[in-house]
């Protein structure tokens, strides 16, 4: 279990103490990252890009872990303070420069178009970064934040989300239900009885 990789020298040190702890957290479970990825609902290789500080982590897989290691409570809200400030202080990979596409000003160009050196194809009017306008399901900071939960996390929030009040007269009403039939049945029987 303490095989783990070192961490890159250059880790703000929150980040190294998050790591560290989702580690120790980890070794707490006794599973694979296999098992841990099938119990999460994260992948084991994303499993090793948060626990080798490759990437962070999703707010709700650490949830995910403290709930399969049995964490709760207090610990469980530590977790989440040492990943707000992990998160913040993760260093930024620094985006590679985008290359324009050119549009030249007849119109769209069914392909991409080529221009050595970066100079203006001749009738090009406007310059759009490529990627422009096509939006992600990741965040600014490369990672995503809410990713699909397993199906049992779901029931958990649904069940949280509904107030208890709407369940009460219901079970009344069964109740009220189940001793009419009981009535109708112990009548039915003194009279077929009798």
């Amino acid at each position: 279990m303490g095989a783990w990789q070192p961490l890159p020298e250059e880790l703000p040190a929150e980040v190294r103490h998050f790591v560290e702890q989702l580690r120790l957290l980890k070794d707490r479970t006794g599973m694979s990252l296999v098992a841990l990825g099938t119990r999460t609902a994260y992948s084991k290789s994303s499993w090793q890009r948060y626990l080798n500080a490759s990437q962070p982590p999703p707010r709700q897989a650490v949830v995910a872990l403290c709930r399969v290691a049995g964490v709760a409570g207090e610990e469980t809200e530590r977790f989440g303070v040492r990943w707000e400030l992990a998160v913040r202080a993760w260093p930024r990979e620094p985006v590679p420069p985008v290359p324009p596409v050119r549009v030249p000003a007849g119109g769209p160009v069914p392909g991409p178009v080529s221009v050595p050196g970066g100079e203006p194809a001749p009738g090009a009017e406007a310059s759009v970064p490529a990627g422009h306008g096509v939006s992600a399901a990741r965040g600014r900071d490369g990672y995503e934040e809410e990713p699909t939960l397993p199906w049992w996390d779901l029931l958990d929030e649904e069940s949280s989300r509904q107030p208890a009040g709407p369940r009460a007269p219901r079970l009344l009403l069964y109740a009220a239900l189940l001793a009419v039939v009981l009535l109708l049945a112990a009548v039915v029987g003194a009279v077929t009885l009798g």
